[in-house]
């Protein structure tokens, strides 16, 4: 009997000795990740992910550079100058037009006791940003720029421009779809329902006490 008390009083202790310790972990890394979003600004997750990016840029670049240095230079810098220069403000001004648009279809719901969907903007930049972002990154084929490239594949060289157009349209479709979505769910609801909702069960008149 003896032994079967201290044995249990030995796991008792060792018990304890493990949630303790399981709590000065869980204080401890509670402390570090919030040093880390103190100082960071992000989770610690950001950080990692952050720094492989970077690691697998850092890598691409030098990957780049064994090659044509000067020529992988010049069209970095290029398509810097380019960015800044004649795309930033290209789409600034389509981003404002588009922004001034729906800020008037904004004021006409408002006017008519609709409740406006916030972020509609963003229901045009997503589509569009990832249409030119595949229009950017397959340009010479869309294009047609690339003479020798249906003869390693058998495909013709004006099909990527349709593809490309059919990719769009999807695009926007969808988008266009969960705009729909969002604009059903913001709906002004029924004055009914709203009625029936305040009166309850067995109630006539919504002033009336419980």
């Amino acid at each position: 009997m003896k032994g079967r008390g201290r044995a249990r009083g030995k796991g008792t202790a060792r018990g304890m000795l493990r949630g303790k310790s399981k709590r000065m972990a869980k204080r401890m890394a509670k402390g570090l990740a919030e040093g880390i979003r103190a100082r960071y600004g992000g989770s610690l997750a950001h950080l990692v992910l952050v720094l492989c990016s970077f690691a697998l840029t850092g890598y691409a670049g030098l990957r780049l550079l064994q090659g044509d240095t000067l020529g992988v230079v010049v069209w970095f810098v290029g398509a810097a100058l380019l960015h800044d220069l004649v795309f930033l403000p290209l789409y600034t001004v389509t981003d404002r037009a588009v922004q001034r648009l729906f800020r008037k279809r904004r004021i006409r719901g408002t006017a008519s006791r609709s409740r406006p969907v916030a972020g509609r903007i963003n229901y045009v930049r997503v589509p569009a940003c990832l249409a030119l972002l595949l229009l950017l990154v397959w340009y010479p084929l869309v294009l047609g720029r690339v003479p020798g490239f249906s003869g390693y594949t058998g495909l013709p060289a004006d099909v990527f421009w349709g593809r490309w157009l059919l990719i769009t349209a999807v695009l926007f479709a969808l988008s266009a779809a969960c705009l729909l979505v969002a604009v059903w769910r913001a709906r002004p609801r029924r004055p009914a329902v709203r009625e029936a909702r305040l009166k309850g069960p067995g109630r006539t008149n919504p002033d009336e006490p419980r």
